[in-house]
């Protein structure tokens, strides 16, 4: 039940996004404490590069620049553009993506709040497709100390044997491939694996769920996509975990693991790119999380929310068009 006032000033897109920015802490906090502190020096490079580049085109497009930089929506596509990003990428490949998010993505189609893609995973997309060797690069939770972690961002020698090790889907997905492997087996073969899920990652996405829970009582965000997709995602890894355990991960990892709660909550929720109807919402995130779920298990990369993602955002006008609530008076919903 929704309790009073039940008219309310609206919103302003900074104040918005400076609610999704204080959503993201308790993540990054996570990040920081249990994988790499040097995130928070990628953090101020995207930042910085967003809101140059934002001031850059928007002069070129002869706009006012100010309120464009004072909306924070530029650092809000920045931030997530390195929380997709491994934390150890030379800082020239979070500058660049961060450049196809803010200029390619967002302002060759009109600026804020007509780009049909989300900006931070078509970043993460053309990079892990340019560059697929340092995407893959993730460092192991906590193992790295902060200076050689900032000397492979600022440009240090990568001896990649040695501050590399596969992600928990990853190392999931290899072991599994492996003749005679099972779950068990694999999970206690390596020690890339929390209690879970990936080990320290547990935190992050219980990070990212505290955020996600800010951003539903701050009423930023809607119950229908964050639910639609973690529960998609747990019914569709249940199935496949119950016919045939030995195989496939339970619905607990995939949630605990990679990308999963951060999409969940800021990346599908996307109000630009994502679908707009209520029923058109639960399909969207449905949807992405069934897509990712194949790739992550039976694809060519670990993780595949970013490219499940971008082809739903091929789908929203059919979703919208198809979801449209009745009008008022009339039966059906609109043609």
């Amino acid at each position: 039940m929704i309790h009073s006032p039940y008219i309310r000033k609206p919103a302003s897109v900074q104040s918005v996004m400076l609610a999704v920015l204080l959503a993201l802490l308790p993540g990054v906090t996570a990040y920081v404490m249990q994988v790499a502190a040097v995130v928070v020096v990628n953090l101020l490079i995207a930042t910085v590069t967003a809101l140059v580049a934002e001031a850059l085109i928007l002069t070129l497009r002869k706009r006012p620049i100010a309120p464009a930089l004072s909306d924070l929506s530029a650092v809000v596509t920045a931030w997530l553009v390195v929380l997709c990003f491994p934390p150890i990428l030379p800082w020239w490949v979070t500058v660049l993506g961060v450049l196809i998010a803010i200029v390619a993505v967002k302002h060759l189609y009109g600026g804020l709040g007509q780009n049909p893609f989300n900006p931070a995973m078509v970043a993460y997309c053309a990079m892990i497709v340019a560059f697929p060797s340092l995407m893959s690069q993730w460092p192991p939770a906590g193992q790295i100390d902060f200076q050689t972690q900032l000397d492979l961002v600022l440009g240090g020698a990568r001896q990649l044997d040695a501050i590399t090790g596969a992600t928990a889907l990853d190392a999931m997905r290899t072991g599994l491939r492996t003749s005679g492997a099972s779950v068990e087996s694999v999970l206690q073969q390596s020690g890339t694996f929390g209690a879970v899920g990936g080990r320290g990652w547990e935190w992050l996405a219980l990070g990212y769920l505290a955020g996600g829970l800010f951003m539903l009582a701050r009423r930023i965000i809607t119950w229908h996509m964050p639910v639609a997709f973690i529960a998609t995602l747990a019914v569709v890894s249940g199935i496949f975990w119950l016919a045939e355990p030995a195989h496939f991960a339970p619905p607990l990892f995939h949630l605990a693991s990679g990308g999963a709660m951060l999409a969940a909550f800021f990346i599908v929720t996307d109000p630009v790119s994502g679908a707009t109807t209520p029923r058109g919402k639960l399909i969207f995130a449905a949807g992405i999380a069934v897509i990712a779920y194949l790739i992550r298990v039976f694809g060519a990369f670990p993780e595949g929310i970013a490219f499940a993602v971008l082809l739903m955002n091929l789908c929203v006008p059919l979703i919208d068009m198809k979801t449209q609530p009745a009008v008022f008076g009339h039966r059906g919903s609109r043609p």
